[in-house]
């Protein structure tokens, strides 16, 4: 099925009778060529990709739970490409480039809003760290201008710009991010996929991984046996927990990061803004909810909930950045389970395992990262080659310590990135 004005005016005078499902829920087969564990937005363009890009189309993808129930239709919703460290750029280069299409591809509106990302700095060293990153965005390709003090009060003039304690100083300007409707992106994956052949499995809990003489040969579910010489974990969160029932320790730790929205409200914010010295950040979504979010809960956990400490602290920032949002009255709060690496930069790569692949490590960068994670794993799963774009997310850099990719220089502590 296609979308068109047509159909669209045909909806509205039908009230959408005769409409069908975006996809089939067919029944497990016996036996694929490949298995993707995760019916998130990884998962979900994975699938699509090994079918469009590679013409595989033996493919299951298994959820426990049903499509788009995971961290895809629990985050803030923003894209961006202003990374900083070679391995990470030209990857998050290439996801705006592929978001910027995918409306079109999908033919299905993902509600990509280019309305840009401002970050803000507060200090000397702050600003010299931003020229150093947006030099390098700008000779990668990608857009970004530097605003003076005054040249952020043009874009944001409901700031407080004189805190004394934070005072802002000036921000990063990146035309291109923005955001995206998260759940549209599920739907719109999922739909492109089923068309192409792929079996979209919903509660159908993988509860063990299958391994002969070193290979993987398939996987256990709550709906029967499942054989395939290929698997793929694509589980976010709950990756470290998918891969121990292959026997494998993912360097990986889980923890829970916490949003808001707001009451519905008018148009007031348009641009995305981050606030440099409380990782505080914000939006105004298609419906007027102020959607925000901050730091992590700093503890491991698997629960998609968050502390009212950590709460209370986000509020804090906000408060300092814009003391105007004290009017508006939370609506609503969640917890996505973030799965952070040592180095902050996630790991799409082969394991010991053959036929065994991972993509996890996404840590604050998941939701921007959907289309690049899922064209980089489909080419590796297909060609057994790591695509360019992702060949610095390996597995093994944890082990050996070459090609850590550090982009905060935190060090290597999970919950600090």
């Amino acid at each position: 099925m296609g979308y068109s004005g047509l159909s669209i005016i045909r909806d509205g005078v039908f009230g959408g009778k005769g409409r069908k499902p975006l996809w089939r829920d067919p029944a497990p087969k016996s036996r694929y060529d490949a298995i993707i564990i995760g019916g998130g937005g990884h998962g979900l363009a994975t699938a699509y990709y090994l079918a469009r890009e590679h013409g595989l189309t033996n493919i299951a993808v298994l959820e426990k739970g049903h499509i788009g129930s995971g961290n895809i239709g629990r985050n803030t919703t923003i894209v961006r490409a202003n990374y900083f460290l070679p391995g990470n750029q030209e990857f998050y280069s290439h996801s705006l480039k592929l978001w910027e299409g995918m409306s079109q591809a999908l033919n299905y509106n993902v509600m990509l809003s280019q309305r840009g990302v401002i970050s803000l700095f507060h200090s000397d060293g702050q600003r010299d760290a931003f020229v150093r990153r947006g030099n390098a965005m700008i000779n990668h390709g990608d857009d970004a201008i530097l605003l003076d003090r005054e040249g952020v009060r043009a874009h944001l003039p409901y700031l407080d710009f004189d805190t004394a304690r934070f005072p802002i100083y000036g921000g990063l300007y990146h035309p291109r991010g923005g955001t995206a409707r998260h759940d549209a992106v599920a739907w719109g994956y999922a739909r492109a996929a089923d068309q192409r052949g792929v079996d979209l499995i919903q509660n159908c809990e993988v509860t063990g991984i299958d391994i002969e003489n070193g290979a993987v040969t398939g996987v256990q579910t709550t709906r029967g046996a499942i054989k395939a010489r290929k698997v793929a974990i694509v589980t976010a969160g709950r990756s470290g927990q998918v891969a121990a029932l292959a026997g494998m320790r993912l360097p990986v730790e889980s923890h829970v990061l916490q949003a808001f929205v707001t009451e519905g409200l008018k148009p007031v914010i348009d641009h995305v803004v981050s606030f440099g010295m409380g990782h505080f950040y914000i939006s105004q979504s298609d419906k007027g909810g102020l959607v925000f979010g901050g730091d992590l809960d700093f503890y491991a956990s698997y629960a998609a909930r968050g502390n009212l400490p950590m709460a209370e602290h986000v509020m804090e920032a906000a408060m300092t950045l814009m003391p105007v949002i004290g009017k508006a009255r939370v609506l609503r709060s969640w917890g996505g389970i973030m799965d952070m690496t040592p180095d902050g930069s996630p790991i799409i790569d082969t394991t010991p395992t053959q036929g065994l692949f991972v993509d996890c490590g996404w840590c604050y960068g998941g939701f921007k990262a959907v289309p690049a994670s899922g064209f980089a794993l489909a080419h590796l799963m297909a060609t057994g080659q790591p695509h360019a774009t992702a060949a610095k997310f390996r597995l093994d850099r944890f082990r050996t310590g070459v090609g850590l990719m550090d982009e905060e220089g935190t060090g290597a502590q999970h919950n600090l990135h």
